[in-house]
């Protein structure tokens, strides 16, 4: 197995996500969730992902919406992926991938839907495992005990979330070996905002 992917998320502003991308980022989330600092409109999203290189997978963080919310926003944004970060159903993940998006279904340490529930979403291409701990469904800077996910049989490749810093990220990844790894809060120098020499050494850790 090569090394992890790594997915950057809640961007808000192009120079910042080509920055990440040419960081090496593989992945790019932009977060559509209007109680979050990270929240972006359809039209902030076109700007980047139009700007981002083509083998940037641009995804969109979703709490709890409609199929039709979703499509809409994805093809007006220029998305290439969904991120289900609430309690969204397995029908709804199987009705997205159909429709040509990569889907990420998240599921929390400590909160519904838990990691033991992962293996009801088949169709999915990412299980992200996140601790849920905190007032927003993400982004919450909380690290967690990513030695949870060793006993979970997912049904798709591990991504690995909550709190990942340059300073912890070897240690996470080499404890849950996932298959892609979320940072947000972590590289950041405020709240939607990366700091790139932080994005640099996370990435650098990830890959080595």
């Amino acid at each position: 197995m090569g090394a992890p992917l790594v997915k950057i998320c809640g961007l808000t502003q192009v120079a910042n996500a080509l920055d990440c991308a040419r960081a090496g980022a593989d992945m790019i989330g932009l977060v559509f969730f209007k109680k979050s600092p990270r929240n972006v409109t359809v039209e902030q999203a076109r700007k980047i992902t139009r700007a981002l290189p083509s083998h940037i997978l641009p995804v969109g963080v979703f709490v709890d919406e409609s199929y039709n919310t979703i499509m809409e926003i994805s093809q007006k944004a220029g998305l290439g992926g969904a991120q289900l970060h609430g309690s969204e159903p397995p029908a709804l993940a199987e009705t997205l991938s159909a429709s040509g998006l990569t889907v990420i279904k998240a599921f929390f340490a400590v909160r519904p839907p838990d990691l033991s529930m992962a293996g009801r979403y088949p169709a999915i291409d990412f299980c992200l495992a996140e601790y849920g701990k905190g007032i927003l469904p993400g982004g919450n800077a909380e690290s967690w005990d990513y030695n949870l996910t060793s006993s979970i049989d997912f049904p798709a490749p591990l991504m690995l979330a909550g709190g990942l810093t340059p300073a912890n990220i070897a240690e996470a990844v080499s404890r849950a070996t996932p298959g892609a790894v979320d940072a947000s809060s972590g590289v950041e120098s405020s709240p939607g905002i990366k700091d790139i020499p932080k994005v640099k050494a996370l990435i650098s850790a990830v890959k080595s």
